[in-house]
């Protein structure tokens, strides 16, 4: 398995963000670092060869910079720079990368992500997991906060989030919501308390199920079960609000899904609470 960070930098003021959050992680895990730069807009005009070239030395000297400003960090650094589209470039390096990490201009509250779209596409099609930083600070947090409802891909998010959280001897957080059936016109007819009892009761064996064994693997990992009604994107949003790190499950695959993100997954890292990773 590839031991190599790729991280996507651009001009945008969260990208030393994004460098610092990728050079502790490798620091603490001894992992290399690639810092990639993506010039994009080249068509091929004629005389475009002078300016393109001075955009790439330009992105280069950027990224250099980056690789000074950390160079106490005894982290093994490199960097690149393609020409291209940025989302394809970015997805074609995670197939060689343990870990993708991008940025997010969101910064907090009701602030608006300009460039949100950007990221779900990178995200829904990397071939390995992807952390998206936003642009603010999350100092002072802790814990790990997942989100789990017994799929197999959500498993994957599970593994990923208790493998952090015991590294970091944080708690770990594995959330399962439930939202009650709807449908238009439904609104106004009040649901039987059997009914409700009876979801709370099948979401929460979902969760036993989901976290059978783990204990196991990590003994010294503290697991606090979360099991709530209400939309899943709003509760972990609530949950992340204080934790360092968000952790939630990807479905794309295939010619097609590769591009799309679970509905989920996509709202929580349009606006992310904390720093949030993506895993396949």
């Amino acid at each position: 398995m590839s031991e190599v960070i790729v991280v996507g930098v651009s001009g945008a003021p969260v990208s030393a963000r994004v460098v610092d959050w990728a050079m502790t992680r490798a620091a603490e895990r001894s992992q290399r670092v690639e810092l990639m730069s993506v010039v994009g807009g080249a068509i091929g005009t004629l005389g475009e060869g002078g300016p393109l070239a001075e955009a790439t030395a330009a992105s280069r000297s950027f990224l250099e910079d980056y690789v000074r400003l950390h160079a106490d960090r005894g982290v093994e650094v490199s960097v690149r720079v393609d020409v291209g589209n940025p989302v394809e470039r970015l997805v074609a390096a995670s197939e060689d990368a343990a870990l993708l990490v991008i940025g997010s201009d969101y910064q907090g509250g009701s602030s608006p992500s300009v460039r949100g779209f950007h990221g779900v596409r990178i995200t829904a099609a990397a071939h390995c997991p992807v952390v998206v930083v936003p642009d603010f600070d999350p100092a002072d947090r802790k814990g790990v906060v997942v989100g789990v409802d017994g799929s197999e891909i959500s498993e994957s998010a599970l593994r990923f989030a208790a493998a952090e959280a015991d590294r970091s001897d944080e708690p770990l957080t594995a959330v399962s919501v439930w939202t009650p059936l709807t449908a238009p016109g439904y609104g106004l007819v009040g649901y039987s308390q059997p009914y409700l009892d009876n979801m709370q009761t099948s979401t929460e064996e979902i969760l036993a199920i989901a976290l059978a064994g783990l204990s196991t693997d990590y003994p010294d990992l503290t697991i606090v079960p979360v099991v709530e009604s209400g939309y899943p994107s709003r509760v972990l949003d609530e949950l992340a609000a204080t934790a360092r790190l968000c952790v939630v499950g990807s479905r794309g695959r295939g010619a097609v899904r590769r591009f799309l993100l679970g509905s989920i997954s996509q709202e929580v890292i349009a606006h992310p609470a904390t720093v949030t990773a993506v895993v396949r």
